[in-house]
């Protein structure tokens, strides 16, 4: 089941929260720069920078991922590892935090 509307509004208001205080400056960002995305019960976090040997195309990649587990209430949040493959993080820090903005809250 993906977001409602009201937790959609919530989500995007923490990313562009989270955006405006984490972005690389205007300078850098051709170079290098995050975006968010959301998929379903999904929030990612993406670096977006030029392929190394082809600057002209740029690529995405995923570096942090959160998918909201509705039925407890949390976010569990995940890493994504040098073979490409997403690993939970486990810290009791982040736990409990809540739907919206908690994913950004944990990136903060």
């Amino acid at each position: 089941m993906s977001f409602n509307e009201l937790d959609l509004q919530r989500i995007n208001k923490a990313a562009a929260v989270f955006m405006a205080q984490h972005r690389p400056p205007v300078h850098v960002r051709a170079q290098l720069d995050y975006e968010y995305q959301i998929s379903g019960q999904s929030v990612e976090l993406l670096e977006v920078r030029p392929q190394w040997n082809c600057p002209s195309e740029i690529m995405k990649r995923s570096v942090a991922k959160a998918t909201y587990v509705r039925t407890l209430n949390l976010w569990t949040v995940y890493w994504m590892r040098g073979n490409l493959a997403w690993r939970a993080v486990r810290a009791s820090w982040f736990q409990s935090v809540p739907l919206s903005p908690g994913f950004f809250k944990v990136l903060a």
